[in-house]
C-alpha cells in the first residue's frame, strides 16, 4: 500500500468537513468518514468515541458497525488499555492479553481493543477492525488515522486562533475616515499573511488637533500583530492621559524593550496636527514621511530617535513643519519602498514620491489606492505587510 497516497486522499476528504462547535460530534464525524470511505484501504469497519469525563471515559458516539455498545457506557481512566492508549497514543490489543477485560469488551461488542487518543486526550476512539488484518496492518491503519484527525483538530484550532487575531487587529484600525476641517485625509494596510505588522491610525485629541499614526513591527505575520496591538494601546493610553509625544513614545520604548515576545522591534512615526496647519511630530526609527509642497519641493520628516524596543533608555526629538491647503503628507512603511519585482528591483523612495507627485490632485483615497495598485503590479505577492497614508491640505471656506 502507498501511504503517502493514501495519507494524502485522507487529508484531503478531512479537509472538505466543516468543524462546528460540538467538537465531539466534528471528532465522530471525522472518525465516521474514514470507516466510510476507506473502509477497503484501512480495513476499518466501525467504531466508537469515548469522552473524558473526570475520571472516566464515556461512550457518546457509535458509527459504522459498532457491535453491540450501548450509549453511555463507563470505562474508568484506570483501565489498562486505556492507560496504554493514554500513554502511547495508540494501542492494539487481544481479548487474551494482560490487563484486557473480556466481559467489558464484550459488552461493547468489540473483537479487538484496538484505540487511539485524538485531542490532547479528550477524546478516545476505538475502533472495529476487519479481522484478516494483521497487527501491523492495524498499528498502519491507525497511525494514518490518529496523524489526520490531529492535524485536522490542531489546523482548525490554529485558524480559529488567527480568525480571533484577525478581527482584533480589524478592530483597531480606523473604522471611518476622520473628517477633519481643511484638509482630507485616507489610510489603508494589506497584510502579507492572515494578520498585519503594521499600522495605523488617527487619534482625535480635540476638535482642532488630529493624531496621526503609523508603525511597522519587525517581521510580519502573528507575533508582529501582537506587538502592534501593544503599540496602539499605548500610544491610545498616552494620548489619554495628556502625555507630550516625547513622553509617550519614550514610555513606549521601555515597555517594548521589556516585552518576550520575539518580535519587539517597532518603527513608529507620530504627530499632531492642529487646524491651522501646525504639525509636530517624533520619528521613532520609521521610514522617513515626506510633504509635497509647492512645484518639485518635498521635505523628509526624519526628527526623532531610535526605532522602538532595542535600547531602554532612548531619547527623541520633536520635528515641525507646516502643512498647507496644497500640500500633501504621505506616511508609508516599508514593504511599499522596499518591494521587489521580478528583476529583484525595488520600488523605491523616489518613485514612491514621483508616483505621489504626479497624482497630488487627486482625492487622498484616490492616491492610497493608486500607491497600493502600483506596489501590487510592481511586486511579489506576500513579500511584506504595505501601508500608506496621506493628508491633504485643502482649500477652505473659513467664515470672516
Amino acid at each position: 500500500m502507498d501511504y503517502k497516497s493514501l495519507l494524502i486522499q485522507v487529508q484531503k476528504t478531512l479537509s472538505s468537513i466543516e468543524t462546528s462547535d460540538d467538537l465531539a460530534a466534528t471528532v465522530a464525524q471525522l472518525a465516521e468518514t474514514i470507516a466510510r470511505d476507506f473502509r477497503e484501504q484501512l480495513g476499518i469497519t466501525g467504531g466508537r468515541l469515548y469522552e473524558c469525563r473526570d475520571e472516566d471515559y464515556l461512550l457518546v458516539h457509535r458509527f459504522g458497525d459498532y457491535g453491540s455498545a450501548e450509549m453511555g457506557i463507563l470505562v474508568p481512566v484506570t483501565y489498562h488499555p486505556i492507560e496504554l492508549v493514554l500513554e502511547n497514543g495508540i494501542v492494539v490489543m487481544d481479548p487474551t492479553d494482560p490487563g484486557v477485560d473480556p466481559v467489558l469488551e464484550q459488552k461493547i461488542g468489540a473483537r479487538r481493543f484496538a484505540a487511539i487518543s485524538v485531542g490532547d486526550e479528550d477524546w478516545i476512539l476505538s475502533f472495529d477492525v476487519s479481522p484478516e488484518l494483521s497487527r501491523e496492518d492495524i498499528l498502519f491503519s491507525l497511525n494514518l488515522v490518529r496523524y489526520t484527525i490531529n492535524q485536522k483538530l490542531r489546523t482548525e484550532h490554529f485558524e480559529s486562533i488567527l480568525d480571533e487575531a484577525q478581527r482584533i487587529q480589524q478592530s483597531i484600525l480606523p473604522q471611518r475616515v476622520p473628517q477633519y476641517k481643511g484638509y482630507e485625509i485616507a489610510g489603508r494596510t494589506v497584510a502579507a499573511e492572515i494578520v498585519n505588522g503594521d499600522f495605523y491610525d488617527f487619534i482625535p485629541m480635540s476638535d482642532s488637533i488630529l493624531g496621526l499614526a503609523i508603525a511597522d513591527a519587525s517581521g510580519h505575520g502573528l507575533s508582529a500583530a501582537l506587538v502592534v496591538r501593544d503599540v496602539y494601546m499605548g500610544l491610545r493610553m498616552g494620548v489619554d492621559r495628556d502625555f507630550k509625544i516625547i513622553r509617550t513614545l519614550q514610555k513606549l520604548n521601555k515597555i517594548l524593550h521589556r516585552s518576550r515576545l520575539t518580535t519587539k522591534y517597532v518603527s513608529l512615526f507620530y504627530g499632531e496636527l492642529e487646524e491651522n496647519g501646525t504639525f509636530i511630530y517624533s520619528n521613532a526609527g520609521h521610514n522617513p514621511p515626506f510633504v509635497l509642497k509647492e512645484g518639485d519641493e518635498h521635505h523628509f520628516l526624519r526628527e526623532g530617535g531610535l526605532i522602538l524596543g532595542p535600547t531602554p533608555d532612548a531619547s527623541y526629538n520633536r520635528g515641525y513643519i507646516e502643512l498647507s491647503a496644497g500640500n500633501v503628507l504621505c506616511m508609508y512603511t516599508d514593504g511599499i519602498t522596499e518591494a521587489h519585482n521580478e528583476e529583484d528591483e525595488e520600488f523605491g523612495l523616489d518613485r514612491l514620491i514621483d508616483l505621489v507627485r504626479l497624482n497630488r490632485e487627486k482625492p487622498a483615497q484616490e492616491i492610497v489606492s493608486t500607491v497600493l495598485n502600483a506596489i501590487e503590479m510592481w511586486g511579489r505577492a506576500g513579500e511584506d505587510d504595505r501601508t500608506v497614508v496621506i493628508v491633504k491640505g485643502v482649500e477652505v471656506n473659513r467664515a470672516r
